[in-house]
């Protein structure tokens, strides 16, 4: 018998090493995160700062939407990942009701505004390199009146939506959460029915599925667009440049990537957020994993919009454009093209 305890303490002692090792391997991975979310979202809202409100000449009114969209992902990120990497690191008990209600609220909040700003910015654009005469060109005029009213909208329609937060969260107890509800590292929901609960996800749901097929139509869109105007531009581009990738197909390539990464990682976090809701017994890594899947797309967002945004300049901008020559509005559309790639539109 002594021999068989003296086992089972070392066994448990190992099983104990290694959940501290993976706990604190867990929080380097997040700080990670964190650092290059924030500080590149950061930096992305500083610069746009600089453009709207001291560069005026530069400004376009799209930079109002990718301001917002950068701000709004660095208190997402933060409000995401902070409360992991405490846990990561041994912080126990570290949010009370109130807490919970605060940070729980303003993350989901957040996240539903991020999810509602990159779909309008992906519809923005696709308005916006649209041909004048498509039947969305009465539009184009109205788009710098239509951003601040959207944006405001937004902000509103998620803050009603998630109410239902602040009424059913609470500080984590002792024991362990059985049943449906949500379980976070500091926080829980409380009991409540499936009437209640499938009536708050159908809403939630509902609003996912709106702005995600939204994005992937509009993307759909602009890569059509793009594809037309690539073969009927292609006397605009230089002999000597021939052989490199045209703008069209860099824009194209950009928008492919961002929107399968956008809906991958928004498909597979929102379903393994309905599993952990509704299976039984709460495994707290899962909650790990939902953030980091959360987190990941504002970070891939932020490297591609570095990688393309001063990768190499618009050389036909340096050709005459005269407003006498045939190919002046093709060129005009050049150039919108080029600044999607960029990602900034007129």
């Amino acid at each position: 018998m002594p021999l068989l305890t003296e086992l089972h303490k070392k066994c448990m002692d190992k099983e104990l090493e290694i959940m501290i090792l993976s706990d604190i391997i867990l929080g380097f991975v997040l700080i990670s995160q964190i650092c290059v979310g924030f500080i590149g979202n950061s930096l992305l809202f500083g610069f746009y700062v600089y453009l709207y409100f001291i560069q005026s000449h530069l400004r376009k009114p799209i930079d109002l939407i990718f301001m917002h969209l950068t701000l709004v992902n660095v208190v997402a990120i933060t409000f995401m990942l902070t409360p992991d990497i405490m846990s990561s690191f041994g912080v126990r008990n570290a949010l009370n009701d109130v807490g919970c209600k605060a940070v729980l609220y303003i993350n989901r909040v957040t996240r539903g505004v991020s999810l509602c700003v990159t779909s309008f910015l992906s519809t923005v654009q696709a308005l916006t390199i649209s041909p004048r005469n498509s039947k969305w060109a009465w539009i184009k005029s109205k788009l710098s009146m239509c951003i601040f009213p959207s944006l405001l909208f937004f902000w509103i329609l998620n803050m009603l939506i998630y109410i239902h937060v602040i009424q059913v969260v609470t500080a984590r107890s002792n024991f362990t959460l059985v049943g449906h509800g949500y379980s976070q590292v500091y926080c829980q929901t409380k009991q409540f029915g499936l009437k209640c609960s499938g009536s708050y996800l159908s809403i939630i749901v509902t609003r996912d599925l709106l702005f995600v097929v939204l994005m992937i139509c509009t993307s759909l869109y602009m890569v059509s667009v793009l594809h037309r105007h690539h073969r009927t531009a292609r006397h605009l581009h230089s002999p000597s440049l021939s052989k490199q990738p045209s703008p069209e197909s860099k824009a194209t390539c950009s928008i492919l990537v961002l929107v399968s990464c956008f809906v991958l990682l928004f498909c597979l976090s929102n379903f393994i957020t309905l599993y952990t809701f509704y299976t039984p017994r709460k495994n707290p890594k899962l909650d790990a994993i939902t953030v980091i899947l959360s987190s990941c797309y504002p970070i891939i967002a932020i490297s591609q919009r570095a990688l393309n945004g001063h990768s190499d300049t618009p050389h036909f901008v340096l050709e005459q454009k005269s407003p006498h020559n045939d190919l002046y509005e093709g060129k005009k559309n050049h150039v919108a093209i080029e600044n999607l790639k960029w990602g900034r539109l007129n």
